[in-house]
């Protein structure tokens, strides 16, 4: 084994690295950020006193529970065109995440808005609040708390699920390191920086997530 050749490979890898990486970033942020309120929607959907939301919206969640991430890439991606649907690579890919993200992070908002006390609610329809004020005013903020920690892991998950797009041509980070291993024929080296870039960004979103958390967490006892 060549260490120096290594050395070398990973270190001429890196400009392209560090534009797949942010490529990775902005796919995990549109997903996080388009997911969040499909979540929050399939959360109260599934709290619903509707049966037939309750029912659509668990199917919704069990079946992307239930299937590996790939496959529902694929479905999106190779499988709508049958159907007239076209999709690029980074809509069908973002589209994919979100939906992804959506259905976890409904189950994280929905156990975090079921933790706060019922009798909580129960006082803020006796003082006159109806039931989108006590949501906001009263629900809302504790259950955020409640959520922080599920959600800033959520985000970084996505982050490393991103790489499943590479299978779409999306160039993203682990998709450039591809590209630079068939050009240099030297795989460890970029997938060694690959793996350091993705070991950063996940530091990076760990220190904002206990930022966030702290940030909440003020004024609580």
């Amino acid at each position: 084994m060549d260490i120096t050749l290594i050395l070398n490979s990973a270190v001429q890898s890196l400009p392209v690295l560090v534009q797949g990486a942010g490529i990775t970033l902005g796919f995990a942020l549109a997903a996080m950020v388009l997911g969040l309120p499909l979540g929050f929607a399939v959360a109260l959907a599934r709290l619903s006193r509707f049966a037939a939301l309750r029912w659509i919206t668990s199917i919704y969640v069990s079946f992307i529970r239930g299937t590996p991430l790939l496959v529902q890439i694929f479905v999106i991606y190779y499988g709508l065109p049958s159907f007239g649907i076209t999709l690029n690579p980074v809509v069908g890919g973002v589209l994919a995440l979100t939906l992804n993200a959506g259905a976890y992070l409904s189950e994280t908002i929905r156990g975090a808005i079921q933790s706060v006390p019922r009798g909580q609610r129960e006082a803020a329809t006796s003082l006159g609040l109806n039931g989108a004020q006590t949501m906001r005013l009263i629900v809302l903020p504790q259950a955020m708390r409640v959520a922080a920690p599920s959600l800033g892991n959520s985000l970084i998950g996505l982050v490393k699920d991103t790489s499943l797009v590479s299978v779409i041509t999306v160039v993203e980070l682990l998709r450039s390191a591809q590209l630079v291993i068939a050009r240099t024929f030297e795989p460890f080296g970029p997938y060694l920086m690959a793996a350091l870039l993705y070991w950063l960004m996940s530091l990076l979103l760990e220190g904002v997530q206990r930022g966030v958390e702290r940030r909440l967490s003020r004024g609580v006892a």
